[in-house]
């Protein structure tokens, strides 16, 4: 029943997707309406290969409500027209390749922290020794922790690339007063959490529950990049 509901959620995302590639003649990614949308759509997706590899209903649980609670704000808060990117024609691939993998980037990051959450509700659980059918239901600790460090191995790359390309293409603007920009800082000390999360996990120096609490202030940053958007020079996505 809950695949279902996934499955046709997906489908109506992806007819979205497609409507509004065919009124824009482009891949719609260039306002915050857009972003969220490939964003819900991407959500959604994860959700359904990971019910599909792992069974892991929880999991998917709260990727739906993620997905649907992305949904619900972009409808509220955003307008689909507006797009004020368009006149950065110089820079166009790289603003498509920046912005395409930031949102994935940051698709694969919620999904990380949902596993990272998961953890420490579980290890808070087991250490009270307080059984319930909730927690024999749950990913053990070692493959909940595997997860979210291949995730982020995989999420970290990503935005890493994405902020290079949006660097490269403030370079090729002449913009570089935008390097000091909020979001651009805010980018490097989320890059920084995740960073050191690679490597003391790497190094193995941490227990699985402080990384699990690393992962999570990460994600808080990513959450705070988007967040920025209203006050940032640097996309201008309000329009301003």
């Amino acid at each position: 029943m809950g695949t279902g509901l996934l499955v046709v959620v997906g489908v109506l995302q992806g007819g979205a997707l497609l409507i509004r590639a065919w009124q824009e003649s482009m891949l719609p990614i260039f306002t915050p309406f857009d972003f969220l949308l490939l964003f819900s759509f991407s959500i959604v997706i994860a959700a359904l290969i990971l019910n599909w590899v792992q069974r892991s209903e929880f999991a998917v649980l709260l990727l739906s409500i993620i997905g649907f609670s992305a949904m619900v704000l972009n409808r509220l808060w955003f307008a689909a027209g507006n797009n004020p990117l368009r006149h950065w024609e110089t820079v166009h691939g790289l603003l498509i390749l920046h912005i395409t993998l930031a949102n994935l980037s940051f698709a694969v990051y919620t999904i990380a922290a949902v596993f990272a959450g998961m953890y420490l509700f579980l290890h808070r659980r087991l250490k009270g020794k307080k059984w319930s059918d909730t927690v024999r239901r749950l990913p053990s600790l070692e493959l909940m922790d595997k997860y979210t460090y291949l995730l982020a191995s995989i999420g970290t790359p990503l935005l890493s690339v994405s902020f290079i390309v949006a660097v490269l293409s403030l370079i090729s603007e002449g913009k570089l007063s935008l390097l000091l920009d909020l979001k651009v800082v805010a980018t490097l000390a989320g890059l920084a959490i995740y960073y050191f999360f690679l490597i003391r996990k790497h190094s193995k120096q941490h227990s699985g529950q402080v990384m699990a609490q690393w992962i999570l202030i990460g994600y808080a940053f990513i959450i705070l990049i988007f967040v920025l958007n209203s006050w940032s020079d640097f996309h201008r996505w309000t329009g301003e």
